[in-house]
């Protein structure tokens, strides 16, 4: 079994101010975004300008960091109020908390305001924006592993990491489901969307595969994954927040699939 390596939180300290890794794997998460989005603006016969990436993935850092973590403190602490506690806690992303799905629905808030301004139709931005998040998924969920958070069920597997028992006991050996969720929901799935968008599809369809890569990847983690304290299990001692948010990305996935394969509607992504 594996020994966790305890990485400090702190990537670094200038002076009184402490640089998150947290923090920098968000950086790191809108960068590969940006490079990825401008390489695919050069590609032949695309309709998207370097502004035009620049500023969709300003407004998409911005969905992402509000939908994150105001979709964490409503879907994961809202039963714990901390914020009468400490009134600044939903500010507090350094400290880590943020949800994917909250994230999703914020850069999908996002994308229709830059869509509006920019004169593009909204699931043509949607297709554009779905190869991007892979590796970003990745980064971040690197820096819950550094954090150690996240874990998953105990395990006696030879690939479990040994993290010790916060009940003082001995060490206990768990899944590392932060590195699960990286591989699965980060690069697989960058991989699957990047490579089937680098040719020509029908609207709808990049993002069909992306809501149903993802869910079903967040859908299995989840069986091995502990779930938030706060929460506990939802239903028949496995459903978990996860799942049952990560339902209607399933479904949303399905719907748009059968769009796709019943219009054939030319993605507006490039030129005719």
């Amino acid at each position: 079994m594996l020994n966790y390596p305890h990485i400090d939180p702190v990537a670094f300290r200038v002076g009184p101010l402490r640089v998150h890794w947290y923090g920098i794997m968000y950086l790191v998460a809108f960068g590969a975004a940006w490079l990825l989005a401008r390489r695919r603006a050069k590609a032949p016969g695309s309709t998207w300008s370097a502004q035009q990436v620049d500023d969709f993935v300003f407004y998409a850092m911005l969905g992402t960091i509000l939908g994150g973590r105001i979709g964490y403190v409503l879907f994961y602490s809202l039963p714990l109020q901390w914020w009468r506690v400490d009134w600044l806690y939903p500010i507090k992303v350094w400290d880590g908390g943020m949800s994917f799905h909250g994230g999703l629905v914020g850069v999908m808030v996002a994308i229709a305001v830059f869509a509006r301004q920019a004169g593009k139709r909204l699931w043509d931005v949607f297709d554009f924006a779905a190869p991007l998040p892979g590796l970003g998924i990745l980064a971040v969920r690197c820096a819950n592993f550094i954090n150690g958070e996240l874990w998953g069920a105990p395990t006696n597997a030879p690939y479990g990491f040994l993290v010790p028992d916060p009940r003082g006991g001995p060490a206990i050996g768990l899944h590392a489901t932060q590195l699960y969720e990286g591989a699965l929901e980060g690069l697989v799935l960058f991989v699957l969307v990047w490579t089937y968008t680098s040719k020509p599809r029908p609207r709808y369809a990049a993002s069909a595969l992306f809501l149903c890569g993802y869910a079903l990847a967040r859908i299995a983690v989840e069986f091995v994954r502990v779930p938030d304290e706060q929460l506990g299990y939802l239903a028949f001692g496995w459903v978990t927040m996860g799942q049952v948010l990560s339902l209607p990305m399933l479904a949303a996935g399905l719907v748009l699939a059968w769009l796709a394969a019943t219009r054939r509607e030319p993605s507006g992504n490039r030129a005719a």
